[in-house]
């Protein structure tokens, strides 16, 4: 994917695209791949397939919901940042929560957060659990190719406002909703909108699930 694409491709999404936006993507392309020389962040680093598979990927969650109109995101098990450092720079409305297991991907997007001198935006080396634990709360919850959606729920849901959502993205995920069937009976949560589509010029499946509490 060239710069030319993607942009036409998000545009497509229905986000204009600034100079100073593909700026920051810039570096944090740049960022990734020399920090991907001595740190596990991505399989992905050539720089059409970074821009395809990790940056337009990240916005696709437009299609399923208007981040304009949203005040809180988590990503959960948000690894390099993605989708969450990509939603920060096109919706700055949101104070997102950057959450990840490992220390050593905390302090680099912590670093790299700082470098595109972003605000409202920080990574937290916690567990989802620890937060549910604290009662944390959010308008929007994501999570981007983390597990398995029946265990992934129970790690997500709770983390939800009560009109809030969870925004799963995931592969082909026929298998994994019948397996969710009955954790979404028992606890009172339902798939609002679902969206299949195939990245452009590839035959990756992907879907976006909106998941919300049923009042």
């Amino acid at each position: 994917m060239t710069i030319e694409e993607f942009i036409k491709e998000v545009e497509k999404l229905g986000i204009k695209i600034t100079a100073k936006e593909l700026e920051k993507l810039d570096i944090i392309y740049n960022t990734l791949i020399e920090t991907n020389k001595t740190m596990n962040l991505t399989r992905i680093t050539e720089k059409g397939d970074v821009y395809l598979k990790h940056f337009y990927d990240s916005l696709t969650l437009a299609k399923v919901y208007d981040l304009s109109k949203a005040s809180t995101l988590c990503d959960i098990g948000t690894g390099a940042g993605f989708p969450g450092l990509i939603l920060k720079i096109f919706y700055p409305n949101l104070a997102i929560s950057l959450v990840d297991s490992l220390l050593k991907r905390v302090n680099y997007l912590n670093n790299l957060i700082e470098e595109l001198q972003l605000t409202g935006i920080k990574a937290y080396h916690i567990r989802a659990e620890d937060l549910i634990k604290e009662g944390k709360k959010f308008d929007i919850v994501t999570a981007r190719a983390v597990s398995a959606l029946p265990k992934l729920l129970l790690w997500t849901m709770p983390l939800v406002n009560k009109n809030g959502s969870f925004l799963a993205m995931k592969g082909n995920v026929t298998e994994e909703l019948e397996l969710s069937k009955d954790i979404l009976k028992k606890h009172n949560w339902y798939i609002n909108k679902k969206e299949i589509f195939t990245l452009p010029k590839k035959e990756d499946i992907r879907t976006v699930l909106e998941i919300k509490n049923k009042a």
